[in-house]
């Protein structure tokens, strides 16, 4: 069984995509999150704001499904510059605590919206 959902808490995609994928009831892909407020709004500021904005969302849309961060498997992430990865690094390590799921990142040629940091994530359901 596949079925996406939207987080009715969280800024809305502004795209054709879900805010992520159950699948088989078991797992959660997460389309990749940016630093959109709840009303859509960026958040402005330097890597470390806006990696703490994708975080807030990632976790509003976890809760969404009963999960958290610790329930993550795997995160990509995507910078607009590698010289923001030790900033996003930082507070990836703070909010992810002593959880450490797979991670790949990369150094991207544009994000959406102009942001500096987008990161998806795939979860096991509780």
């Amino acid at each position: 069984m596949i079925r996406p959902f939207s987080a009715p808490d969280a800024a809305q995609p502004i795209g054709p995509y879900s805010h992520g994928v159950e699948c088989s009831g078991r797992m959660i892909f997460m389309s990749g999150q940016i630093p959109l407020r709840a009303d859509g709004t960026m958040v402005e500021g330097a890597i470390r704001e806006q990696t703490l904005q994708v975080f807030a969302n990632i976790r509003t849309v976890l809760a969404s499904q009963g999960a958290t961060l610790s329930n993550v498997v795997k995160t990509t992430v995507f910078l607009q510059s590698m010289n923001d990865f030790a900033g996003m690094n930082e507070v990836y390590a703070a909010e992810m605590g002593e959880h450490r799921p797979a991670r790949s990142a990369f150094e991207v040629a544009k994000l959406p919206k102009n942001a500096l940091v987008e990161i998806e994530v795939i979860a096991c359901m509780p």
